[in-house]
């Protein structure tokens, strides 16, 4: 499945495992979209069948290790809810070596969203994903921002967008999941690592294998 998604073999055990968050800054973001819409433009409405996409007040992470706080936060965002990075990173017991696990960002999700089962925890523990955990992954997109929520979720590796635009996080790194396109086919990332590359599309199996040997948290 993975065509144009490299992984290197550089990681550390840590940085492989379900369990590993730590967050190595892009160490390359060619992005390639001719129309790159600031992230201050992020549409909130209801798509025709098949399309949605939530309202998203985007915040770009303030250093290179709090990608959870801040994915979490712009996940949240989607809500109505502004919450501090900080006060999340100390509930996430963010280091500077990173957050984790997602399963130390899905519970700040379910108390913030005020649900103690708003969200749970989902792994691809595998290299690569298969085909019933990438449909697992698009049906979990679908109901969530259904239900007007983003989805969280732990990758690693590189991966190309719709666009071209070239995305490496080769140590860890968190994302938000805000919107389907095409049944959930296509999906739109709120990035917080870069507030120029802060919005763009993945197809559900590139993010599928981006995710693999890490976790997500949805719905």
């Amino acid at each position: 499945m993975r065509t144009d998604l490299i992984r290197k073999t550089a990681l550390t055990a840590a940085g492989l495992a379900f369990t590993g968050g730590a967050i190595a800054g892009p160490v390359t973001t060619a992005y390639a979209a001719s129309e790159a819409k600031p992230a201050t433009q992020t549409q909130s409405d209801r798509k025709p069948a098949g399309e949605r996409q939530l309202g998203v007040r985007y915040e770009a992470q303030p250093n290179f290790y709090y990608c959870g706080p801040a994915a979490t936060r712009n996940a949240l965002s989607v809500q109505g809810k502004e919450i501090s990075v900080d006060a999340m990173a100390k509930e996430m017991g963010t280091t500077e070596a990173g957050t984790n696990s997602i399963n130390d960002i899905t519970p700040v999700l379910n108390k913030e969203t005020g649900k103690n089962d708003a969200y749970h925890s989902v792994e691809i523990s595998s290299p690569d994903a298969d085909g019933k955990q990438t449909d697992r992954l698009r049906a979990d997109i679908v109901r969530t921002v259904d239900d007007g929520r983003a989805v969280v979720a732990n990758i690693a590796g590189t991966s190309v967008d719709t666009a071209g635009g070239v995305h490496s996080f080769e140590g860890g790194h968190y994302i938000s999941v805000v919107g389907y396109r095409d049944g959930g086919n296509v999906v739109k990332i709120a990035d917080s690592a870069d507030a120029n590359t802060a919005s763009y599309e993945v197809t559900v199996e590139h993010l599928a294998d981006w995710i693999a040997t890490r976790g997500y948290a949805t719905s």
